[in-house]
């Protein structure tokens, strides 16, 4: 689309109702053709362009045609806004007789036409056909102003030539659609405003898709690269895990608790906790993280993604306890056992009524 060009859109309930329809509905913000008709015509409102003899160029149509569906566009230009016809459509009349007898014969039996009507204003209709169960749908229409057309750069000679005209308006019309395809790149990568489709193809492109809902990609995707830098952090590793799990994990390293720290009270406890692999880490998260073997499998498999190179993710999940006071009063017949250490390895999982820890957990 050249610059300044002028440009017109068509959509949405408000824009549909200032029209009139024979055997065709509006449905939320797309006008449907009937259940029970086989044909029908929208009378679109008119446009005005501002300028006497202006002259009219592309008409295109978001529709959804079923099979067995067809559709036609019909228009007309004056620079007389007033339009007597246009005021006396019978409501009785069949939809393709009303609009040849209105605009003739249609400009393009398809949802894409050029116009060689002048005039201030233009009057546009639709009609449809359908044979079979499915009726076809309009969602929208554009208007495009005549200009920029690829007769426009020839010798007048030519440009006044209907069918030269007519034939060079294949390739502009392919043209304007590469244009305006490339002038809706830039809002295209906009996780902000992206279609549903190509925002999880950026989700998919940045690594970033773990099936999280589309509200949700809009979110995190805006800051993702700079999450990279962080990524194989504790940080970036915590904030991986809450995002596929909704949990915020603790995370136990191995150099966090070594127990050949000269600072390590009881290096033998460590020895039996958390082993002597500097390359495993330890994941905690409540017991009700999951609700079935598979959706762990599932986060185990893409925590991998997550994690840094050698290293291996040790998951425990924790259940619910209840820690008491020095003076908790539980009833008759109970005693409170002391503390019980636990050993976290390959075969251990932590019990509700064990503590990680030695004789300093206090602290």
């Amino acid at each position: 689309m050249g610059a300044g060009q002028s440009f017109w859109y068509l959509s949405g309930a408000e824009r549909w109702k200032g029209g009139v329809n024979l055997s065709v509905e509006l449905r939320g913000d797309s006008l449907y053709l009937s259940d029970h008709a086989f044909e029908g015509v929208a009378f679109l409102p008119p446009l005005d362009s501002g300028e006497e003899d202006f002259r009219w160029g592309r008409v295109k149509l978001e529709v959804e045609l079923p099979p067995d569906s067809a559709v036609r566009i019909y228009a007309r230009a004056s620079d007389e806004a007033e339009w007597d016809a246009w005021h006396h459509i019978s409501p009785r009349a069949r939809g393709t007789e009303a609009a040849r007898i209105l605009f003739g014969e249609p400009r393009a039996a398809s949802g894409d036409a050029w116009l060689s009507e002048k005039g201030r204003w233009l009057w546009l209709a639709v009609g449809f056909t359908s044979g079979g169960a499915e009726k076809p749908r309009l969602d929208g229409v554009s208007v495009l102003a005549a200009g920029d057309h690829m007769a426009d750069y020839l010798p007048a000679f030519y440009q006044d030539q209907d069918f030269t005209r007519r034939y060079l308006s294949i390739f502009t019309a392919m043209n304007q659609d590469l244009e305006g395809n490339i002038e809706l790149s830039r809002r295209q990568l906009d996780p902000n405003a992206a279609d549903p489709d190509m925002l999880r193809y950026l989700a998919h492109w940045l690594c970033a898709d773990g099936g999280e809902p589309e509200e949700e990609l809009r979110r995190i995707l805006p800051q993702v690269i700079e999450e990279y830098e962080t990524m194989y952090t504790v940080d970036g590793i915590r904030r991986s895990v809450e995002r596929l799990t909704g949990q915020k994990p603790l995370i136990i390293e191995h150099f966090t608790v070594d127990p050949n720290d000269p600072s390590c009270s009881d290096p033998e406890l460590y020895r039996r906790l958390y082993g002597d692999d500097p390359y495993r880490f330890f994941l905690l998260l409540p017991q009700g993280t999951f609700t079935e073997q598979k959706q762990m499998e599932r986060f185990l498999e893409q925590l991998q993604e997550f994690t840094p190179a050698e290293t291996t993710p040790e998951l425990v999940l924790l259940k619910p306890c209840v820690q008491l006071d020095w003076h908790t009063y539980l009833g008759v017949n109970t005693e409170i056992q002391e503390y019980v250490t636990a050993v976290i390895n390959e075969s251990v999982t932590i019990q509700y009524d064990t503590t990680i820890g030695g004789e300093d957990h206090e602290r």
